[in-house]
């Protein structure tokens, strides 16, 4: 786990319970990087695909990221051990139980259905995702919806997982469509076509941006995918213009604080980009990316953050505009805050 923190003393450690204690929400999280390696190493040795080491303990330090390319790689590789459909309903399954053993009270979860596609049909992928949410929601509280994501380096994928998310929308099983991997070398513009069919069928849009590749990038997601949601773009920065147009548009910026440390996205020895962000009037959101990947949890990032010299209450808002910034309907927001509400009443 990536540690940016100050000297235990009672008030950080009361900060430590209550990051843990409080509700949160979450918008930017991958099932398939919150699952953990040695789950994954289990499933492969039950599927008897073949991994790039000889033990656990190897495919444990496989983990140990030397830069995005190779994070890719791993997440690739941790995805090929998917083989069956209960495979996958087990994952979803589990995801429900993780989060809300962090009291995550609610999540927008992608699923690497390029990656999934091609081991397992769109019938058999949405089957699993049925099962898995109906086992999910019979042990937890939380609750989960799902964007289908799309595999940058395979964009030849890119009309199927519209359409396995289109008939996911249609079970009530999909809610959106996003934009991961390799982000230089595929750029938004490719994908112009796909979005504009998603939005006019109702789906929600999104796609990370700005965390591998410039600020240019964030720019042509937004102006070719016509998102109001950025994965990550922690680029911004670098534009303090383009930034202010940004906040302007009130686009929100989906922030994955250990995640950018832990693949070198961000130097361990530097503050994280949300601090220009927040004091850009930029309108940011927590998150974990991939914690089981990266070895976190959701109250880290905000333990990392308090550690940086965020105060409680930039926290506490930074948690709040999580929350509003879900595509929950207003009435389901408003059910929700007032969980955060009778939570901050609580801390006198």
């Amino acid at each position: 786990m990536i540690e940016h923190s100050e000297p235990r003393t009672a008030e950080g450690e009361e900060l430590q319970r209550r990051f843990a204690a409080m509700p949160k929400a979450e918008v930017h999280v991958h099932l398939e990087g919150a699952t953990a390696p040695d789950a994954s190493y289990a499933i492969a040795r039950r599927n008897a695909v073949e991994l790039p080491v000889a033990s656990l303990e190897e495919w444990r330090r496989y983990f140990d990221f030397r830069d995005f390319p190779h994070f890719i790689d791993v997440y690739r590789k941790t995805t090929d051990t998917i083989r069956t459909t209960d495979d996958l309903a087990l994952m979803v399954a589990q995801f429900y139980v993780d989060q809300a053993r962090q009291n995550i009270r609610y999540s927008e979860c992608f699923i690497s259905m390029s990656l999934h596609l091609r081991r397992l049909s769109a019938a058999e992928i949405l089957d699993a995702l049925a099962q898995g949410i109906e086992r999910g929601q019979t042990v937890s509280s939380s609750r989960v919806q799902f964007i289908a994501d799309i595999s940058r380096e395979d964009p030849h994928t890119q009309s199927a997982v519209l359409d396995l998310a289109l008939r996911g929308q249609r079970r009530g099983l999909i809610i959106g469509i996003g934009l991961g991997g390799l982000e230089k070398e595929f750029p938004p513009h490719l994908f112009h076509e796909t979005y504009a069919r998603a939005r006019d069928a109702g789906l929600h849009v999104v796609a990370h941006a700005g965390e591998a590749a410039g600020w240019e990038s964030i720019r042509e997601a937004v102006d070719e995918l016509q998102v109001t949601r950025i994965g990550h773009g922690i680029r911004i920065i670098d534009s303090p213009e383009y930034a202010a147009e940004m906040r302007a548009r009130n686009v929100v910026f989906e922030v994955c604080p250990v995640s950018n440390y832990a693949i070198g996205s961000t130097p361990i020895d530097k503050p994280h980009p949300i601090r220009k962000m927040v004091d850009l009037g930029l309108r940011c959101t927590v998150n974990t990316d991939d914690p089981a990947m990266f070895s976190t949890d959701m109250a880290a990032q905000y333990q990392l953050l308090a550690g940086q010299g965020f105060s409680w209450d930039e926290l506490w808002k930074l948690n709040a505009q999580t929350l509003d910034a879900t595509f929950l309907t207003p009435p389901e927001k408003a059910e929700y805050r007032r969980e955060w509400e009778d939570f901050a009443a609580t801390l006198g």
